[in-house]
């Protein structure tokens, strides 16, 4: 199985399945030199890991990242990293019954069809388990980008389940990490927590949500025209996620709606550089960063294990209805979000890199 792998100077590369021993990341290109311990990248896979509450899977993994190379006497030493997290609560068993059919909205039917055979336990890489190693290694970058660019910060937050959407009027940055769903309108939180509660307990169903991931402090100039555009690598890196069947950058997919005097982000002059008057543009032009918050979106399908029978094939072909048991999400974009923050934080780091590789960092001068 090929493609492993993104990014380009900062290079991440995934391996492992969700039932096998342990899966990882193996981090090239970053930078020499960079604080890091394995406290510094638990902290956001802790962030990420099952069985926390109620409103994600009982699967109950301690997710201990273990830093195999490239770190010598607390900083980064400019090789690979090697970064191992050990699977301790696999339940194969789960999965026994599904072993010759496939589960409706998974990939198990295409994984078949591609290499005529599939590890069924828990779906192996097909499994949003993978996206521990991704957290891992954004955690990695997390901490490059602290050390060149301190003013950097990545966040991301639920802004809808399902149909129920939060009120941008009551946004607030502080409640975003006092409540499970990552949710910055604390109203809309408590909500969710009760439709979930239905969904999961007495509807036996899941449902889909929408992450909204900001950069904020990221310098102007990164990114490069046409084929090394800023907004194309994160949406290529959010749409890699499990789950994810949208994405947007900014005003995205309404944009259609407004026209040119409503959609364009007039420019003027302040104290330090060039100000704007809105963000509709999600902070990127051209492809390349406007120095405003970059702000993506995208949108993750429910969970497609759910208890209720649904109809589907065996690999002989005949029919069969299907009940998925095991420990499941029953909104899988609540756990979505450090994965997002994760994917931002390496395309920034990556093309941060990149651009110093080209420019060295000059800047056309304003003003």
């Amino acid at each position: 199985m090929s493609f492993n792998s993104f990014g380009h100077v900062y290079r991440v590369t995934t391996w492992g399945e969700s039932h096998g021993p342990a899966l990882g990341a193996t981090v090239d290109g970053c930078p020499p030199g960079i604080a890091l311990e394995p406290e510094m990248i638990q902290t956001w896979l802790d962030k990420r890991r099952p069985g926390q509450n109620k409103n994600t899977t009982q699967r109950n993994e301690p997710d201990a990242v273990e830093i195999l190379s490239g770190v010598f006497e607390g900083k980064t030493t400019g090789t690979s990293i090697q970064l191992m997290i050990r699977n301790t609560d696999q339940r194969s068993k789960d999965y026994g019954e599904i072993a010759q059919s496939f589960r409706p909205g998974h990939a198990d039917i295409t994984y078949h069809q591609k290499y005529g055979l599939r590890d069924y336990r828990g779906g192996g890489r097909s499994s949003a388990r993978e996206t521990a190693a991704r957290v891992a290694a954004g955690g990695v970058a997390r901490a490059a980008i602290s050390d060149l660019m301190p003013k950097a910060q990545v966040k991301g937050y639920m802004v809808q389940m399902g149909d129920r959407k939060i009120d941008r009027d009551r946004f607030d940055w502080d409640t975003i990490d006092q409540n499970d769903f990552w949710c910055p309108d604390a109203t809309a939180a408590a909500e969710w927590e009760d439709y979930l509660d239905f969904l999961r307990r007495k509807d036996h169903n899941s449902v889909g949500a929408i992450i909204e991931v900001v950069a904020r402090g990221v310098p102007a100039g990164l990114g490069a025209p046409v084929y090394g555009k800023l907004d194309t690598d994160l949406a290529a890196a959010m749409m890699s996620i499990n789950a994810v069947k949208g994405v947007e950058i900014g005003e995205g997919m309404a944009a259609a709606a407004l026209t040119g005097r409503d959609n364009a982000d007039e420019i003027t002059m302040g104290p330090n550089g060039p100000e704007y008057s809105s963000n509709h543009a999600g902070g990127i032009l051209g492809g390349i960063s406007t120095g405003q918050d970059i702000v993506v979106r995208f949108a993750v399908k429910p969970t497609s294990s759910i208890l209720s029978p649904r109809k589907s094939i065996r690999i002989d072909g005949s029919p069969i209805d299907i009940v998925t048991k095991g420990r499941h999400d029953p909104c899988v974009g609540i756990r979505a979000v450090p994965v997002g923050e994760a994917m931002m934080a390496c395309v920034i780091l990556d093309h941060f890199m990149l651009d110093r590789a080209q420019t060295g960092g000059v800047r056309g001068k304003i003003g």
